[in-house]
């Protein structure tokens, strides 16, 4: 029996570049798997579901308004999401979306940090079936977008604590 073709994933990658803080500084900051909503404010939550936070398996719950719900403004979108990938060597993580509504069938998201000059390089790519009432272009934007945030939070926190 042949299985149906399915469409096209959309493929996409962002990246942003940090010159005051190195792989090795910023890798347990994405690692704390449990409290990405410290570095993204508009994640109103983001916390453990299942497991031990930041090793492989573990879940997390995410909700809030840089998510929004299968298209609909009005109603906060939430996803769990799976840490499937840990390499602490190669500072990179895998996570996919395991449960959500906000439109995703299929989604897998790769973040790793190369080290840059003084700095680093923190490269954030997903595969996602397309997603209705979204266009892969909006959806770059908005990963464009959280990563920047995302970024200068981890960088400026650095800044305070060294």
């Amino acid at each position: 029996m042949e299985k149906a073709s399915s469409p096209e994933k959309w493929q996409a990658k962002v990246s942003v570049t940090l010159t005051k803080a190195k792989p090795d500084q910023i890798w347990p900051l994405f690692t704390d798997f449990f409290n990405l909503n410290k570095w993204l404010p508009t994640l109103a939550t983001c916390h453990g579901v299942q497991g031990i936070n930041g090793e492989p398996g573990c879940i997390r719950f995410c909700s809030g308004s840089s998510i929004r719900s299968n298209g609909v403004d009005s109603a906060v979108g939430w996803a769990k999401e799976k840490l499937v990938v840990v390499d602490p060597v190669e500072h990179v993580m895998r996570y996919e979306i395991v449960e959500n509504n906000i439109g995703f069938e299929s989604y897998v998201s790769t973040v790793k940090m190369l080290p840059r000059g003084e700095g680093c390089v923190i490269e954030w790519s997903f595969t996602v079936d397309p997603v209705g009432g979204c266009s892969l272009d909006d959806l770059v934007k908005k990963y464009e977008k959280a990563l920047e945030v995302i970024a200068k939070n981890m960088e400026e926190a650095l800044t305070i604590t060294s």
